[in-house]
């Protein structure tokens, strides 16, 4: 769960609230090695700013939580530092990217965690770990100190038990940055309680789901229906279909780009024979100390910015960016939020995914993927058990209207009573 912990916990009565960063935010008092062999021993010099607001709001940093390396993963099972496990039953992941936290987030009473998402690595744990997980808005939350996976897509968000642990600490880390450029433009974060009258369901996003998880899903909105009296409403969104593709182009390519600089010289660990060619330094350093999956994404992402290919794929993937906003807003215009499955199956056990090849790990992200790929807030709370494992809901909101989410999640769980490991059934 933890990649590393706090030795001891202060007694100085003025912290008002523990939390946890995810290891790829940088903090002062511990590594931030991003889940990656290549970056032992790293200690920054700063903390990132999500981390510095939670210090200065009266927040004790307790420790940094496993993930799957540099961000790459479904399962968090390609941690450099071992694997953590589902407080559910520890033979099945607690998904990923954002594992440990989303772990740490369902065994701590009161406690706040902060995950980064790429393409899901907020929602899925969630979901799996049975907690609830806010990706806001891109340009949100600040950047300044995050190892980045994808520049264009990454956010940082909160992992907690209740939405109102959310709301009450997601201000803090919320607004603008003149350490990272793309949190100045934003509008005032407005929390207040808001009116939810309509709920749109993509036809899309029924297809390929697990049997019992779709019960799960229908059996949610059947209780927003009939308890909180909102409207459901089936939709279409057909640019879902092609989100995942698109996304994969465009996050390797960015991350192909952004791993770079780990060669043994400015960033990573240093090679022990300094006397070779540097392109036979940098290669030995980067084979050793990367990962399979890094490699696969380093390799996927500089094959698509290569000439001759960036026009047949690069650039198509980010039409389909811009195609997948269009039809959000097209669909928000007449509907508060989108409702799906935050995942298409429970969390799976080890021995399943040992046996599952890389594009069936990258097809389970096909309903968190088009949120993070349009840059839109959304979040994934508790909408069923199924074998005694949580199942997850995902709703998604205009930009910037993290408030709506906020609401709607807090009307849920006045009618919904979510589980925890080891609480009294």
């Amino acid at each position: 769960m933890f990649s590393e912990l706090i030795d001891e916990v202060p007694s100085d009565s003025s912290f008002k609230f523990n939390f946890s960063a995810k290891d790829n935010l940088c903090t002062i008092d511990f590594q931030t090695r991003a889940g990656s062999r290549i970056l032992d021993g790293y200690r920054p010099p700063f903390d990132a700013t999500p981390v510095s607001r939670l210090r200065r709001a009266g927040g004790l940093l307790i420790g940094k939580t496993n993930m799957d390396e540099f961000g790459f993963g479904t399962f968090c099972t390609n941690s450099g530092y071992g694997v953590p496990r589902n407080p559910f039953d520890i033979e099945r992941s607690c998904g990923g990217s954002s594992g440990g936290a989303a772990a740490a987030a369902c065994l701590l009473e009161d406690h706040l965690s902060l995950g980064v998402s790429t393409g899901g690595s907020i929602s899925c744990p969630a979901s799996f770990c049975g907690v609830v997980g806010l990706t806001p808005t891109y340009g949100r939350v600040s950047r300044y100190g995050l190892v980045d996976y994808g520049n264009s897509l990454d956010k940082v968000g909160i992992l907690a038990r209740s939405s109102s642990m959310i709301k009450n600490h997601f201000p803090t880390i919320a607004g603008s940055d003149p350490m990272d450029p793309t949190s100045c433009a934003q509008p005032t974060l407005d929390l207040d309680d808001t009116q939810i009258d309509s709920i749109a369901v993509p036809r899309e996003a029924m297809e390929n789901i697990h049997p019992s998880v779709r019960d799960s899903f229908l059996r949610a909105l059947d209780i927003m229906r009939d308890q909180l009296s909102i409207d459901i409403h089936e939709v279409t969104i057909p640019s879902l279909r092609f989100a995942l593709p698109a996304y994969y182009v465009l996050a390797t390519s960015e991350a192909s780009t952004n791993l770079a600089r780990y060669c043994g010289m400015r960033f990573g660990v240093r090679g022990d024979d300094v006397t070779q060619h540097f392109n036979d330094y940098f290669s030995s350093v980067r084979s050793k100390n990367f990962g399979k999956e890094a490699k696969r994404r380093i390799l996927l992402g500089t094959y698509s910015r290569m000439v001759g290919f960036r026009n047949r794929y690069y650039l198509k993937a980010l039409s389909v960016r811009q195609t997948t906003i269009s039809d959000y807003a097209r669909v928000l215009k007449e509907h508060d939020v989108v409702a799906t499955p935050t995942m298409p199956f429970i969390a799976p056990r080890f021995s399943e995914i040992e046996r599952m090849k890389p594009i069936e790990m990258y097809r389970a992200d096909f309903l968190t993927v088009p949120p993070n790929l349009a840059g839109l807030p959304h979040i994934s709370v508790p909408c069923g058990y199924v074998d005694s494992m949580p199942t997850g809901m995902q709703l998604v909101s205009r930009h910037w209207s993290e408030g709506t989410l906020l609401n709607i999640a807090n009307l849920w769980e006045g009618v919904f009573q979510y589980r925890f490991p080891g609480a009294q059934q």
